[in-house]
């Protein structure tokens, strides 16, 4: 196994925890470090808290991942762009070395807010964070201390058909990032091989997010259609120096069961990884 490969567990997985619980479960099933999910609560915003749940836990935050577009955050931009400047600015508080974030959409998107939900309306054109990422992106990606990973995103089933919503979302186009964020699940729901993907954008993948596809998104690395082992000993055997990110669904981790059950499935997902590294 590669000595510098080091696996994460996103608190994306356990979102409907308190980001507390998700250190004290990562930290019980084994895990290297955190990928901290950012979203509307200030648990997940406010540097001083997460240094003391870093140091309590022993524990890194060794990945930030930008809240969502649909989240409604207090204190930081709406905008996307103006989002991914604020979260390098809390990567840097943490000495996160990543900073992943999505693909713009395909349409102009606007956000309209009901009484239950906020639902997106798309209008043809080219939307203000695709131009940021093409005239703002690099300059932001120099001075970081951090490195961007852009991520690719998931097939959308309409009427029983694949749809693209994001811009860029192909090897092709994700080629034109120096740096990746190689979503497995995500691949899966365009019917994708991960091993075959990250082999063609293998010298820009710099972060991976791990998970199974079995129809539905975010399954534990070891349950599912992906052969995710082969794309695990291929890291070990490249020397891969980025890190590995599980990220599930609350789902797949029973969430709302003993603490001991989750922690036991999680960290049965960390052995399934380590052991494929070493094949």
């Amino acid at each position: 196994m590669s000595p510098a490969l080091r696996f994460l567990f996103s608190t994306g997985s356990l979102y409907t925890y308190g980001i507390d619980r998700c250190f004290a479960l990562a930290a019980r099933a084994g895990f290297d470090g955190i990928e901290l999910m950012a979203d509307r609560r200030w648990d997940t915003r406010q540097p001083e808290y997460l240094l003391g749940l870093m140091d309590r836990f022993a524990l890194p935050i060794a990945a930030v991942h930008v809240p969502l577009e649909s989240d409604v955050l207090s204190g930081w931009p709406d905008d996307y762009a103006g989002r991914i400047v604020q979260t390098v600015e809390l990567a840097q508080a943490l000495a996160a070395g990543v900073v992943v974030h999505h693909l713009p959409p395909r349409f102009l998107m606007f956000w309209l807010r009901g009484r239950k939900a906020r639902l997106p309306v798309l209008l043809p054109g080219k939307e203000p964070y695709s131009a940021w990422l093409e005239t703002s992106y690099a300059a932001l990606q120099a001075r970081a201390g951090a490195t961007l990973c852009i991520e690719n995103m998931p097939a959308v089933q309409i009427a029983g058909a694949r749809w693209n919503l994001s811009r860029w979302n192909s090897a092709e186009g994700l080629a034109r990032f120096p740096c990746i964020t190689l979503d497995t699940t995500h691949l899966g729901t365009w019917g994708l091989d991960p091993l075959a993907v990250y082999d063609r954008l293998r010298d820009r993948v710099r972060h991976v997010h791990l998970s199974n596809f079995d129809g539905k998104e975010h399954r534990r690395p070891e349950d599912g259609r992906l052969p995710l082992d082969r794309l695990l000993a291929r890291l070990g055997a490249d020397g891969y120096g980025g890190a590995v990110t599980v990220e599930l669904a609350p789902d797949a981790l029973n969430a709302g069961h003993a603490d001991e059950e989750v922690a036991g499935l999680m960290a049965a997902s960390l052995r399934y990884c380590r052991e494929a590294v070493g094949k």
